[in-house]
């Protein structure tokens, strides 16, 4: 109706004139319209060819009114259309009718939209909610689907109807870009709507077959070329009318069309003329059958869905209905709209999560601990053996743990902090105090060399204490006389039998007071007398089952959990939010920055001289390689080579010694000792150098093949040296190049590390580079699987703790009927994981 009015009344919009339209409109406008309202229409526009210019204006202006209003004169009573769909308008295209001998879907022009919206929106509010059986009916119940299409979805991990819902797009083709023929310029993005004048196959010389049409509209024509795809031929039938998308190419300086996404021209569109979602794939499926296939899920099932989240939650927090957040994810209408379904959608997870982990705090907190007994004389006896003075953040996050201690109800606290920022002392002063109170603590790390450097440095820790300086009254504090100087037991899988039955029994009899250990601490046979406290480091190496095997070796004991690598605020709060968090962004005086620069292949030679120059000086280097032994797959320098190389070529006087994680125990050991007592000059290391290895004489990390670790990764890797006086150095060297020299996402993270040593900064960098996954180095059973949510999304995980606390304060059981559906959700995420613990 606009495109008659715009064009001036003369029935030229659509091909054959309005009559003949209406004839087939009629039908098919009784699916989204009461009959009533037909009729009015097809009374308005009756005998249109045969009246004046001036009665078709009159009646062309009547309908637009109609349509536009949101009630109609004697139709208010009448039934809403059977069908419900999205509160959006579908993509509509006006376009030239094609000859009534070829049945083809219209629509009404965009002015209808608001009724259409207003009927799509009453019929979707009434629609019966499907059970929850029935969204978990195999994909086999759906129209179209194929035991063999069922197979090849379950690669996809889709053996559900919900699931297919679920199945969010990778990206989108946006083919939303509608011009006419005449419009078209070169390389850009475009839908077109048009007649095919003529389609055929012809063979190339390469034994190709190309199929050639020529598509037209009343603005011009334009050549389409699809390769090996004969079939066409059968269904792009002249005079056809048909939608295309694509890119605008040319051939010998005329434009044209190769290979565009088409489909006839209908009443929604879904492969072309709008944001065409691109979804995963897996050999055999095709993407235009599974684009389909969603789309008749989605318009079948998604306004039946159960909303989980009530109307006042989606209105404080601004949310789509979820029916509508999933029809848009599927096939937006806009990008504007397609942003606040992710948004919901994303918000959705996060909420299940942030529920997840404050339902395990609130059940941590009700258990019953032991409060433990702490003096400010029994902390200062303790600070006065250290040969440093804490930093204003050790004694913030000191003072946080030991609040926590002193409840009646268990610690569950994350201690993190950068590198070198003294996280160990400050988890040493809470063992102290554990063992003051008569009770045990324990350390679980996850490697052989971090157990037994920690059981050194405890040692060295727990010494004799001195007198404290004079009181305010004159007279001398000594320490009191009960002080027990704990006595600190390693237990590890590298100890003999007899050793480790020995070190068994001093911590089941408790003359164990500080126990330091791998995953040997929670295998069966090791028994506490009285465990109080529990200290977890590097907690990303263990999964959650292992540090709750731990827990469940006392009787609640407190738990602390300490990073060694920053964790993003977002990854804190999805993986650890059911913890209290203490930061210690303060590094003790005098430790100075290191000096980082990127080294391109050509500078390798310089960088080996430099690294000679330091051993010259008295001080040592580590070298690092990405991998321990060689690969034909992978293109990156191997610990076990690069050795041999730099021992026989490069290095040939100096002392080189070769760690990586294949290695014996005994053999790693004996590397490490004779590094720590200066007999190696250069160590040749995988990334097992990553953390706890503090060698103070170290001065140079040169890392081979940079690119291949994450930014956090790399600045663990630098904090292994500059742990002395001597000013330290960091070299990053890629074999990563392109003719220009780096390549640019390359260069570019390697100097965001030589730029920064903030480590909470790298690992914001990190989290957006790299994602969730791959940020700790390896995957772990601890992150959540996320369809849509990102952990860059700070806003909405925020937004969706800010609702869980709130859903908290007014129902913690969750018992109210309106959260029946949310615990439905809750408990379906969380059954398939593990608990989460501290």
């Amino acid at each position: 109706m606009q495109l008659e009015a715009d064009q001036g009344h003369r029935d030229r919009a659509v091909i054959g004139g309005l009559e003949k339209f209406l004839a087939i409109w009629y039908e098919e406008a009784q699916q989204g319209m009461s009959a009533p309202q037909v009729q009015v229409i097809m009374t308005r526009l009756q005998s249109y060819s045969a009246r004046s210019p001036e009665e078709r204006a009159s009646a062309v202006d009547q309908v637009l009114n109609l349509l536009s209003q949101d009630e109609w004169p004697d139709t208010q009573e009448q039934e809403e259309p059977p069908h419900p769909a999205a509160d959006v308008a579908p993509a509509t295209i006006v376009a030239p009718a094609r000859p009534p001998e070829e049945k083809q879907e219209f629509v009404q022009p965009p002015k209808s939209a608001p009724q259409e919206r207003r009927n799509k929106r009453n019929a979707a509010s009434k629609a019966s909610l499907l059970p929850l059986e029935v969204l978990q009916s195999s994909v086999n119940n759906i129209n179209g689907v194929s035991d063999g299409y069922a197979r090849r979805l379950a690669r996809l991990g889709v053996r559900t109807i919900r699931d297919l819902l679920y199945l969010i797009p990778r990206r989108y083709d946006d083919f939303s870009n509608l011009l006419t023929i005449s419009q078209l310029m070169y390389s850009q993005e475009v839908t077109i709507v048009g007649r095919v004048d003529r389609c055929e196959n012809r063979s190339a010389k390469s034994g190709r077959v190309i199929t050639e049409a020529v598509v037209s509209d009343m603005t011009g024509s334009i050549r389409v070329n699809w390769f090996n795809q004969p079939s066409i031929v059968e269904r792009m039938r002249p005079t056809r009318l048909v939608v295309l998308s694509g890119k605008v190419d040319q051939y010998m300086g005329r434009l044209v069309l190769n290979s565009p996404e088409w489909e006839p021209f209908q009443k929604e569109l879904i492969h072309t003329g709008r944001l065409v979602p691109v979804y995963p794939l897996t050999e055999g499926l095709p993407a235009r059958w599974l684009r389909t296939i969603i789309k008749r899920v989605v318009d079948g099932y998604a306004n039946r869905i159960p909303d989980p989240l009530s109307a006042e939650i989606r209105k404080i927090w601004r949310l789509l209905p979820l029916f509508q957040a999933i029809q848009n994810v599927h096939f937006p209408e806009s990008q504007d709209r397609l942003t606040e379904a992710r948004r919901r959608l994303a918000f959705d997870e996060f909420l299940v999560i942030q529920i997840g982990v404050l339902q395990q705090r609130r059940v941590w907190r009700s258990q019953a601990g032991r409060p433990l007994q702490v003096a400010q004389e029994m902390v200062e006896t303790f600070k006065q053996t250290l040969p440093f003075e804490f930093t204003g953040a050790q004694n913030r996050s000191l003072n946080a743990i030991l609040e926590d201690i002193q409840q009646p109800h268990p610690m569950s606290r994350l201690l993190q902090g950068d590198v070198g920022s003294g996280k160990t002392a400050v988890a040493a002063a809470a063992m102290w105090v554990a063992v003051q109170n008569g009770a045990q603590a324990a350390m679980m790390v996850p490697t052989e060399i971090l157990a037994e450097q920690h059981f050194q440095n405890l040692t060295n820790l727990f010494k004799q204490p001195e007198p404290l300086p004079a009181g305010t009254n004159g007279e001398d504090v000594l320490p009191d006389q009960q002080v027990t100087l704990p006595r600190v037991v390693l237990l590890s899988g590298k100890l003999s039998v007899r050793d480790r039955t020995a070190a068994r029994m001093l911590v089941e009899n408790g003359e164990a007071n500080i126990v330091v250990g791998t995953q040997a601490l929670i295998q069966e046979g090791v028994e506490f007398k009285d465990l109080a406290l529990v200290v977890v480091d590097e907690q990303h190496r263990f999964g959650v089952e292992q540090r709750t095997a731990l827990r469940t070796k006392g009787g609640n004991p407190h738990m602390l959990v300490m990073s060694a690598t920053p964790i993003p605020r977002t990854l804190a709060l999805t993986l650890y939010g059911d913890l209290d968090v203490s930061i210690i962004d303060e590094l003790p005086p005098g430790r100075q920055p290191i000096n980082t620069r990127w080294l391109a292949p050509r500078e390798r030679e310089r960088a080996y001289a430099f690294v000679r120059r330091q051993v010259n000086e008295g001080h040592q280097a580590f070298i690092i390689c990405p991998l321990v032994e060689a690969s034909d797959k992978i293109a990156v320098r191997a610990a076990t080579e690069e050795y041999e190389r730099l021992h026989k070529d490069v290095f040939p006087d100096l002392n080189l010694g070769l760690l990586h994680g294949r290695m014996k125990p005994a053999e790693k050991e004996a590397v490490m000792q004779a590094l720590y007592r200066g007999d190696l000059h250069i160590l040749v290391s995988t990334a097992v150098v990553e953390v706890g290895i503090d060698v103070p004489n170290a001065t140079v990390m040169l890392v081979e093949g940079a690119e291949r670790f994450g930014l956090s990764q790399l600045h663990q890797f630098r904090g292994r040296v500059g742990r002395g006086q001597a000013p330290s150095y960091c070299l990053l060297l890629s074999d990563s190049i392109d003719p220009e020299g780096q390549l640019p996402e390359v260069r570019h993270r390697l100097q965001i590390i030589a730029e920064t040593q903030d480590g909470f900064k790298l690992a914001e960098e990190d989290l957006k580079l790299r994602g969730p996954g791959e940020f700790f180095g390896t995957r772990q059973s601890g992150l959540p699987d996320l369809k849509v949510a990102k952990l860059s999304d700070i806003r909405i995980l925020e937004d969706a703790r800010q609702a869980a606390q709130y859903i908290f304060e007014r129902d913690p059981d969750l018992a109210s009927p309106e959260f029946s559906h949310l615990v439905g959700q809750v408990r379906e995420f969380w059954q398939e994981r593990p608990t989460v613990d501290g």
